[in-house]
């Protein structure tokens, strides 16, 4: 077989003499070669082409083409060559898996499916699906992803589980902010959706069906393990994972709390919708706001029968659940919750503005054993923290005056009145005194170092102000010299031996004003 340049070399020197014989000479062939090219340049032949030859497993093809065809195209070629041999072929299993390979090709040719190009209409479909998120705290957690048709506008939700709950808090939650209620909704056949399949025709939930009701909006389901009749949303969660997932790939770091998750998925639904799409050329956000013209109003509740029973919450940010107190973020003090049991978990739902919200999840507990969750609350102060006592607040002009030196003067009444120090009020005045005349954030550290020091005698914080400023009077350090020795001397040995009568003998003055 002659490359393609010796080809082209070959009908160029034909073309230039016009004889097969004289073109063999120039191209340093057989004249029958020429002629042969030539043959198949006037036939509209391509001449490049190989020409096929007698293989010896030629006489198997229909052997193989049967084994590949009763394994719709699964066997494996190493299968394929053995039953060959137990059937007398002698060739090697290269030349079985090139065949294998040819005859599966020409199957998959054969069955091919061919889709229409899908245009979308503004306002018709919506699509969701769900894709496996990162483990947070070890826990799995799932990733919501949703894709409005039209205008490629991408909502992708962090939750816990897959539940019918949760699937209609996230669709309440995508309607919300696209802005209205399109016409279809298409997704996959779980059981939150689809609780059984009759001659092929899927059988809805009645729940499911209950909230497609009451938004307006038609609950649709693929074909069964068919993903090409969703593929917006297959793709939305294809890149979100890609996104939102940390692996080897992105360098992305793991989550250490769930809020650092939900933090993420909006930053990447902002990122997305902001960036010109690859098909349409433009910002699915700007599309959006066309296509809402033709979406259908959103209620102005949600549906909230799945969310499970109402609670109010009490002022200490609990709700009581058979007899257990749960507590809930202290933001929704004195407002309606929704809770219900998922396993062995209570889940606390919300509705708020941008519609309901899973605000707690709890571990069931039993009565007495309260569940309180210390972010459910606001963070306490340093202070508070430490000495387990309330802040310092003033009741007076003075106390205000004090206080307002800073922290150190609010350590040191905390620490002074637990030590019960005498004159706490006067010692305060004095620290005011003192701000007049030293720079108040001196004060302030004088005051906090005397706390922290446990010093609340007279005139303690005036001694620490002085050694802060460097201005503290101590004698100088003694150092050896040649007049001078650090041997201590042996005068307290002097009072050895001698009787107590004696030493008062001689501490008394002599009558005469004489020294004794």
């Amino acid at each position: 077989m002659k490359r393609s340049e010796e080809i082209v070399e070959i009908l160029e020197a034909y073309d230039l003499t016009g004889s097969y014989r004289a073109a063999a000479e120039l191209a340093g062939c057989d004249h029958h070669t020429v002629a042969r090219y030539v043959a198949l340049r006037e036939a509209g032949q391509p001449p490049v082409a190989r020409e096929h030859r007698a293989r010896p497993i030629d006489d198997y093809l229909d052997k193989i083409e049967e084994l590949v065809a009763r394994s719709n195209g699964r066997v494996r070629a190493d299968v394929v060559h053995q039953c060959l041999v137990a059937m007398g072929f002698t060739g090697g299993e290269r030349t079985t898996r090139r065949a294998v390979a040819e005859v599966k090709a020409r199957l998959r040719a054969g069955q091919r499916r061919v889709f229409r190009p899908w245009v979308t209409e503004p306002g018709l479909w919506l699509q969701w699906d769900w894709g496996e998120g990162p483990r947070v705290g070890g826990r799995r957690t799932n990733l919501w992803c949703a894709w409005l048709a039209w205008s490629r506008f991408r909502v992708v939700i962090a939750v816990w589980d897959r539940t019918l709950p949760t699937i209609v808090a996230c669709l309440d939650t995508t309607l919300r902010r696209l802005g209205g209620v399109p016409t279809y909704a298409l997704t996959d056949n779980e059981r939150t959706v689809s609780v059984d399949h009759v001659a092929g025709v899927a059988v809805r939930h009645p729940e499911i069906v209950a909230v497609g009701r009451h938004y307006g909006m038609s609950i649709r389901t693929c074909v069964p393990a068919d993903p090409q009749s969703k593929g917006g949303s297959e793709a939305t969660v294809r890149i979100a994972k890609a996104d939102l997932v940390p692996t080897e790939v992105n360098l992305a770091e793991e989550y250490r709390v769930f809020g650092q998750l939900e933090a993420a998925c909006r930053q990447w639904c902002e990122q997305v919708n902001a960036r010109p799409h690859r098909e349409t050329r433009r910002p699915p956000v700007q599309m959006l706001a066309e296509e809402r013209a033709r979406l259908h109003p959103l209620p102005t509740q949600p549906f909230t029968v799945a969310f499970g029973t109402t609670r109010r919450v009490n002022w200490d940010a609990t709700v009581s659940v058979e007899g257990v107190r749960y507590s809930v973020p202290h933001q929704l003090v004195d407002t309606r919750v929704w809770v219900r049991f998922h396993g062995d978990d209570l889940v606390v739902t919300a509705v708020g503005e941008q519609g309901p919200t899973e605000v707690a999840r709890h571990s069931r507990s039993t009565p007495g054993s309260p569940s309180i969750q210390a972010e459910h609350y606001p963070p306490q102060s340093a202070a508070a923290a430490a000495h387990g006592e309330r802040i310092p607040r003033a009741t007076s002009a003075a106390e205000a005056e004090f206080l307002a030196l800073g922290p150190g003067a609010a350590s040191w009444l905390v620490e002074a009145a637990a030590a019960g120090a005498r004159g706490v009020r006067r010692k305060m005045t004095e620290a005011v005194a003192l701000a007049k005349l030293h720079p108040p954030g001196q004060v302030d550290q004088a005051l906090g170092t005397a706390a922290v020091a446990g010093r609340f005698a007279e005139n303690d914080v005036l001694r620490i102000l002085a050694h802060q400023a460097g201005e503290t009077i101590s004698k100088p350090p003694a150092r050896a010299s040649e007049t001078h020795s650090l041997q201590p001397g042996t005068a307290a040995w002097s009072g050895f031996g001698v009787t107590p009568a004696e030493i008062l003998i001689e501490q008394q003055p002599d009558p005469a004003g004489d020294p004794a």
